[in-house]
C-alpha cells in the first residue's frame, strides 16, 4: 500500500496537529466522539492510553455576555432580560405554528427550527461569518445535517440532565452530538492519531510518502492481471490506473518522479481536483460541475501570551458581528501537553475567509496584530503583550453547500461511476460533503471492506454528516 501525501510536513490533513516551537494546536478543534462503536475501537487501538477523557465546555460570547451550550434557561434569561425572553419565546412558538412549509435556505430553516429572534442571536452571524454569505444564499442542507436532532426541548432537558457520553451502556446512536457531556482526545492533538496510524502502515509494509502529490490519474481500459503496486490485488481486474506522482518528498524517500501502477485508489483530494485530473478526461458536465463546486478557507491565529486572565472553555464561538474572529480555542484545556509551559497561554483565534481576500492575504504580522487587538477588546486576554505568535492558513477546509451544490454533485457521481472500477472517493473534501473526522474515516473504512471483498458492497456516499444508516443499526447496509 502507498500513501501519498503532498503536505512535506504532517499527515492528518486538516486534523493534523501543528507544531510550533513546542506549542501545539489544532486546525479547527476536534473532539473524538462517534456513535460508531468500530470506529471508537479503531482510535483505542491506535492510541490506547493516549487517548484523555474530556469534559466538554464550550459557550457562546454574544452582546458582551458568554451562554452556556446548550443553552440554560435561567442564565438566557438572565442574560437577555425577561421581555426579550418572552419575547424570544412567542416567536419561536410563532414558527411551531406557522412554518414554511418547504425551508429552501439555512435562514428559513434554523428559523423554522428556533423562531426569528434566537435565530438572529444565536446563528445568524455566526454562521455568516463561517460562510461569507447571507445565510438566505446557504441551503438548508447544511443545517439540517449540522443541527439534526436538535431542539429547544432537548437542548432544555440536556442542560438537567446530561450523562456523559462514554457512559457505558449508554445507546450511542440517539446520543445528539452537539450536546455530549464528555468526549476522548489524543494527549499530543489529533495529529497524533494519523502520525500514529502512519506508523503502523510503515510497519505492515507498506509507504507513506511526504511532500508527494499526484498530478494525474491515468485509468487505461482492459484487464490487468497483476498491478506493480497496489493497495488490494485481486487475480483479475477490470481496469488499472496509473498515478503521476512528483514533489521534493520523492527525492527524501529515494523514490523517482513517474508513473505508479495501482488496481485501486482511495483519493481523499477535494472532488474539484480530482474531476479535472482524470485522463481520458471526463464528460463536460462533470467538468462544469466539478469547476462549480465552492470552498470556505480558513485561518488559524494562535497567540501565546502570560495572563492573569484565562477562560475554562475548549473553544468560544464569537457571535458578535463587530469582532472579525469566528472562534476562540484555548488549547491547555484539549491537553495540558498542548502547551510546553504552564505559565504562558496558547490561544487560537479562528478566521473564516476565502483565498485571495482581505484576511487570506494579510502578511502574518498583520493577522497577529488583529488577533491581538480583537482578544483584547473582547477582554478575553489582559494588557500583557503577546510573547509569540504563528499563523496556519487551510484552503479548502469546508465544502459550501450552495443552491447548487447538490446538482453538482449528481454530475460528478454519474461520471465518476463511468470512470470505471478501482476508484472510491472518500473524506469531507474527497466527497464534498460537510462530515466531521469520524464519518470521514467510516467512508474510508467502508472503501477498504469494498476492495478486500473485491466488489463495491458498501456506497460510500450513503455515509452522511450522522452517518445514520451505519449508525442507527450499528452497523452498515449494503
Amino acid at each position: 500500500m502507498d500513501v501519498w501525501e503532498a503536505d512535506p510536513t504532517y499527515v492528518g490533513g486538516i486534523s493534523r496537529t501543528v507544531v510550533h516551537k513546542g506549542f501545539r494546536f489544532d486546525i479547527g478543534g476536534h473532539r473524538f466522539f462517534s456513535k460508531s462503536g468500530e470506529v471508537e475501537a479503531f482510535w483505542t487501538e491506535i492510541l490506547g492510553d493516549d487517548m484523555l477523557t474530556r469534559n466538554r465546555l464550550s459557550r457562546i460570547f454574544y452582546d458582551g455576555k458568554f451562554y452556556n451550550y446548550p443553552l440554560e434557561a435561567s442564565e438566557v434569561v438572565r442574560n437577555l432580560g425577561k421581555r426579550e425572553s418572552l419575547l424570544s419565546v412567542g416567536s419561536y412558538l410563532s414558527k411551531k405554528l406557522f412554518p414554511v412549509h418547504q425551508p429552501a435556505n439555512l435562514e428559513e430553516w434554523v428559523t423554522n427550527k428556533f423562531g426569528a429572534r434566537l435565530y438572529a442571536k444565536f446563528f445568524k452571524s455566526y454562521t455568516e461569518k463561517v460562510w461569507g454569505v447571507p445565510c438566505r444564499e446557504i441551503a438548508a442542507d447544511w443545517a439540517a445535517q449540522r443541527i439534526k436532532g436538535l431542539s429547544l426541548t432537548r437542548a432544555a432537558l440536556a442542560a438537567f440532565w446530561s450523562p456523559p457520553a462514554t457512559e457505558a451502556g449508554s445507546d450511542r446512536s440517539k446520543v445528539i452530538k452537539s450536546l455530549i457531556a464528555s468526549f476522548r482526545y489524543p494527549r499530543l492533538g489529533p495529529g497524533m492519531m494519523w502520525e500514529a496510524t502512519a506508523e503502523h502502515v510503515r510497519a505492515l509494509g507498506g509507504q507513506v510518502t511526504l511532500g508527494a502529490r499526484v498530478t494525474q490519474l491515468i485509468r487505461e481500459d482492459g484487464a490487468a492481471e497483476e498491478a506493480t503496486e497496489g493497495m488490494a490485488r485481486g487475480e483479475k481486474a477490470a481496469a488499472c490506473w496509473q498515478l503521476e506522482v512528483e514533489g521534493p518528498g520523492l527525492g527524501a524517500a529515494g523514490l523517482a518522479a513517474g508513473t505508479r501502477t495501482y488496481d485501486q485508489i482511495i483519493c481523499s483530494a477535494p472532488l474539484s481536483w480530482l474531476v479535472r485530473s482524470i485522463r481520458p478526461g471526463l464528460a463536460a458536465e462533470a467538468l462544469a460541475a466539478a469547476a462549480a463546486l465552492k470552498y470556505r478557507d480558513f485561518i488559524t491565529v494562535a497567540l501565546m501570551l502570560r495572563t492573569s486572565k484565562d477562560f475554562p472553555d475548549h473553544w468560544i464561538y464569537i457571535h458578535d458581528p463587530g469582532i472579525r474572529a469566528g472562534r476562540i480555542q484555548n488549547f491547555a484545556n484539549w491537553s495540558p501537553e498542548m502547551v510546553p509551559d504552564s505559565a504562558i497561554t496558547c490561544l487560537g483565534l479562528e478566521y473564516f475567509c476565502f483565498q485571495g481576500d482581505d484576511l487570506w492575504s494579510m502578511a502574518d504580522d498583520e493577522l497577529i496584530a488583529l488577533a491581538a487587538r480583537e482578544l483584547e477588546a473582547l477582554g478575553l486576554a489582559g494588557n500583557e503583550p503577546i510573547v509569540d505568535g504563528a499563523v496556519v492558513r487551510q484552503p479548502k477546509a469546508y465544502p459550501v453547500y450552495d443552491d447548487t451544490y447538490k446538482t453538482h454533485i449528481q454530475s460528478i457521481q454519474a461520471a465518476l461511476m463511468s470512470a470505471g472500477e478501482g476508484l472510491q472517493v472518500v473524506g469531507r473534501n474527497g466527497m464534498h460533503k460537510y462530515n466531521n473526522q469520524d464519518h470521514s474515516m467510516m467512508t474510508a473504512m467502508l472503501a477498504v471492506k469494498n476492495i478486500l471483498s473485491n466488489q463495491p458492497i458498501y456506497d460510500t456516499w450513503k455515509v452522511n454528516q450522522d452517518a445514520e444508516y451505519i449508525e442507527t443499526t450499528g452497523e452498515a447496509t449494503p
